[in-house]
């Protein structure tokens, strides 16, 4: 078996919806992502022979992800108003509208959804909100 890993950081800011804690509340982190490839087989042939992918290749990838990321303010589809919405979009706020709750878990499965797309053996994100803690998302 074989393995990359690389990982990148972003700021933005989240709540939590139906939660009862510190985290309902608009607050923001410098979430740190950390993935990792794996494969059975190196490239046989091109640039990458004798690879699992070219590192530029992957970083670039991890990177253009988070800075998509970014100062940005992630919200759950649904959580504001249509009225609160349209005040955030009218005074220039960045928006990112996701189909889930904005948690590191939900995160850390986009990001590996994300990139799985783009044709990356991910097999496993470990998103840190805080420098203690993560949560793992691993591909099955």
């Amino acid at each position: 078996m074989y393995g990359l890993k690389t990982e990148a950081s972003f700021d933005s800011a989240h709540f939590l919806t139906d939660y009862y804690g510190k985290c309902e509340n608009l607050h923001g982190h410098r979430w740190r992502t950390v993935v990792y490839l794996e494969t059975d087989e190196l490239q046989t042939e091109g640039t990458m022979r004798d690879m699992v992918l070219d590192f530029g290749v992957f970083k670039r990838a991890v990177r253009d992800l988070a800075e998509e990321l970014d100062h940005t303010f992630l919200v759950e589809e649904g959580s504001l108003g249509e009225a609160t919405m349209a005040a955030l979009a009218a005074e220039g706020f960045s928006l990112t509208v996701l189909p889930f709750r904005t948690t590191a878990e939900n995160l850390a499965r986009y990001v590996c959804e994300r990139l799985t797309e783009q044709g990356l053996p991910v097999s496993q994100v470990d998103m840190y909100e805080t420098p203690n803690n993560c949560a793992v998302y691993r591909a099955r």
